[in-house]
């Protein structure tokens, strides 16, 4: 039987491991994940999450070395996504709890998921239920990252449970902050706030100054994926408040895709400018990195340069996910400018820059465009290109 891990006096984490899965949603996922579920052993035993549904067994077994299942009285759902609500429906069959409490949009969209009557429900910011011998309060936290989530705090253990918010897709059998390398975690964490919580930055600054105007200072924050944070739980919170800001840096991201080369010659040369000019960048090909990495170089970067060659009149289509992908992010403050290279029709490299502009980017020069093979005019184009977004950038440090 699979063990539960007690993670404070009276919570234990019932959750489950996900070595394998490799794609979330579009977002790589290159070191795994975990779907966190706690089981607060108090006089009332509540069970705060479940797991993705391939998982409820795995989940149960830790639920079963800690207690009966059956002994559980309440349920709570802090968010509806599939992969912390997929076991949910399962979960209320077999342990027939007294109650399963989620918020007014959690009721909605858990009642659209599984079309069955759960016996739900609803709270809100400031309600708090007596589980025996502590009490639970409710903090909602609409569009982090759906409209449905809310944190759940356990007020004496000072516990907060904060389903996708503080988290990140990294699977390990260390369970606490202090056991895991931060140079492995830091980047996996940067890369879930960028893929996930991005768009919605304004919401997190809002949501932190309400929750330091409420007093909460947890001593442990349990997320949803991931592992907890209980050496420092500042740490999480001061780098969410940091990559929320979207503060200018002094760095660029050069995206782009090739055929027969021209195209990457030509990102050569702009990457050969900007690091003239001082700027840090990142010159990535899609033929060989993920949109998700891309973004999550983009989530400290002040300019975005995007390239293609020109397939069938049209745009490379690996340029056209990524930028699919990066649009619906939202990165604020960037500057940016286009070029690319073609056989006989230059025009779609002029829609790279109406898809910039469509992105909020300030567009800083005309698109750069080779006929076939760049010629040396055209390099030097594209090396004061580089210098240019350099100089842009610095004007926005000042």
């Amino acid at each position: 039987m699979m063990q539960a891990v007690q993670i404070s006096e009276k919570v234990y984490w019932v959750g489950a491991i996900d070595w394998n899965i490799r794609d979330f949603h579009g977002y790589s996922t290159k070191r795994g994940t975990t779907y966190n579920a706690y089981l607060i052993m108090s006089e009332k035993p509540t069970l705060i999450d479940t797991v993705k549904k391939e998982f409820y067994d795995e989940m149960m077994e830790r639920i079963q070395s800690v207690i009966d299942p059956k002994k559980i009285q309440i349920i709570i759902s802090n968010h509806s996504e599939m992969d912390h609500s997929g076991a949910l429906p399962q979960a209320v069959e077999a342990i027939e709890p007294e109650e399963v409490y989620v918020s007014d949009m959690g009721f909605k969209d858990i009642t659209a998921q599984f079309h069955r009557d759960l016996k739900l429900k609803t709270v809100k910011t400031g309600d708090r239920i007596d589980v025996g011998g502590d009490t639970v309060s409710f903090v909602e936290a609409r569009m982090l990252h759906w409209p449905d989530s809310m944190f759940s705090y356990l007020e004496k253990e000072n516990v907060l449970f904060t389903n996708d918010v503080f988290g990140m897709h990294y699977a390990t059998g260390k369970l606490f902050d202090d056991e895991n390398e931060e140079r492995l975690w830091l980047y996996e964490a940067e890369k879930y706030y960028a893929n996930i919580v991005l768009p919605y930055s304004d919401i997190v600054l809002r949501f932190l100054a309400q929750v330091q105007k409420m007093g909460l200072s947890p001593k442990m924050i349990a997320p949803d994926h991931g592992f907890i944070w209980r050496k420092d739980p500042s740490k999480i919170i001061n780098l969410y408040a940091k990559w929320a800001s979207q503060a200018p840096n002094n760095k660029a991201v050069v995206v782009y895709d090739t055929m027969w080369g021209s195209t990457e010659k030509m990102a050569c040369y702009i990457t050969d400018g900007l690091r003239a000019g001082g700027t840090v960048v990142k010159q990535l090909s899609m033929h060989s990195n993920h949109r998700s990495d891309v973004v999550t170089e983009l989530l400290d970067a002040s300019a975005l340069i995007i390239g293609s060659p020109v397939l069938n009149s049209n745009i490379f289509p690996a340029m056209a996910d990524v930028l699919c992908y990066l649009k619906g992010l939202r990165k604020k403050g960037l500057v940016g400018a286009a070029f690319g290279s073609y056989g006989w029709n230059g025009a779609p490299i002029d829609e790279l820059t109406k898809m910039l502009e469509s992105m909020n980017v300030q567009v800083v020069a005309p698109a750069i465009k080779s006929p076939f093979v760049p010629d040396e005019n055209i390099k030097k184009q594209c090396r004061d290109l580089g210098l240019l977004v350099s100089q842009k950038i610095a004007e926005k440090l000042k």
